[in-house]
């Protein structure tokens, strides 16, 4: 779920290109991007793309595309992959749970009666992850040369240590919560430019690119002042207050500056008082402002490419069409060739 912010962050968020981010290192929230491709690689009727055993495979399909479409653009992907969850995240984890359990319910009925439309927007809400695709697609990544990054907890808050740390220069999720845990560069709608429709109506999907620095300076809060609108408006550690939303919550901080003073003042929201416990405040501001990360990585490395591999995952494990994938890969093939001749180029001038 993450904060809802997106009406605060209109002022400071930029378009931006996938020329813009050549050469650059992203840390992509892999469990956020895979999620998207269950949700969004979808056959007419919402079920997933499956091979011939009935393993889904819509993930290992966008993870492959898109990964070749940021080597094509000279973008160095690290993919970042969740540790265990907080504690407080758990009571989130069970309500997304019964929501997809009735989402399926629902999407079951609406394919029994034939309307696929139906069936598809409630299919969106049933993507699950098991441990065997988090395996395959790790698989996947290494084989196409990219590191991968074991997060301790918050894949969001290790990403934003790999940019503090400089070996990654911004984090690719749809979450705004990332920008909480400290995360100064975040990208949003990481992928060639598209379109979908909105209410009947197509729009361009750019890459956003917000500056967290910016997005502070402009609201004139601090960090830890976000993480308490965070709190009032609700994250996946905090349910939030009802009647609170993102416009009343930046007026609540500015105007009180913290929950803890609006505690003390009695403050009320649609005639019922501010009155949450500090000591579960504080242990939410925590996991945001001191995130457990993983500071032991391996050091990142972008490898060659193994192409056997992919073609035995893909092509001979899960049934993908053969001449799409070789395809895909010849495309691989030239940025290799093109790389060694550059490097070659490099020597020879030396």
């Amino acid at each position: 779920m993450g904060i809802k912010i997106n009406e605060l962050v209109k002022e400071v968020k930029k378009s931006i290109t996938f020329e813009n981010l050549s050469n650059k290192k992203i840390a992509i929230d892999a469990f956020n991007t895979l999620y998207q491709f269950l949700a969004i690689i979808r056959q007419k009727d919402g079920t997933p793309l499956k091979d011939y055993s009935g393993n889904v495979t819509s993930h290992l399909s966008g993870l492959f595309y898109r990964t070749i479409n940021f080597l094509e653009h000279n973008i160095k992907p690290i993919y970042v992959f969740d540790g265990i969850p907080s504690e407080l995240k758990l009571n989130t984890i069970r309500g997304r749970r019964e929501i997809k359990e009735g989402a399926q319910k629902k999407m079951i009925e609406a394919q029994e009666a034939e309307d696929f439309k139906e069936a598809k927007k409630f299919a969106q809400q049933t993507s699950k992850l098991t441990p065997e695709m988090l395996e395959e697609s790790k698989k996947l990544i290494e084989f196409m040369g990219i590191p991968i990054v074991e997060a301790k907890s918050e894949g969001e808050a290790q990403s934003a240590f790999l940019v503090e740390k400089g070996d990654a220069w911004a984090i690719a999720s749809q979450d705004y919560d990332t920008l909480l845990f400290g995360g100064e560069r975040l990208l949003r709608n990481f992928a060639i430019s598209r379109s979908k429709k909105v209410k009947e109506t197509k729009i361009t999907l750019d890459i956003e690119y917000i500056s967290l620095q910016k997005l502070l300076e402009t609201l004139k809060i601090t960090r830890e002042q976000l993480v308490e609108m965070g709190i009032l408006i609700g994250v996946d550690f905090f349910p939030g207050i009802k009647g609170i939303g993102q416009h009343t919550a930046l007026e609540l901080i500015k105007e009180h500056h913290s929950i803890e003073k609006m505690i003390e003042k009695e403050i009320t929201i649609g005639k019922k008082r501010i009155d949450l416990e500090m000591e579960l405040v504080e242990e939410t501001k925590s996991i945001f402002l001191h995130p457990e990360v993983n500071k032991n990585y391996t050091k990142l490395k972008w490898n060659k490419i193994r192409y056997e591999n992919v073609e035995e995952l893909l092509i001979e494990i899960h049934n993908f069409s053969k001449s799409r994938i070789e395809s895909a890969l010849d495309r691989l093939k030239k940025i290799d060739s093109s790389n060694v001749q550059v490097s070659l180029d490099s020597f020879l001038k030396k």
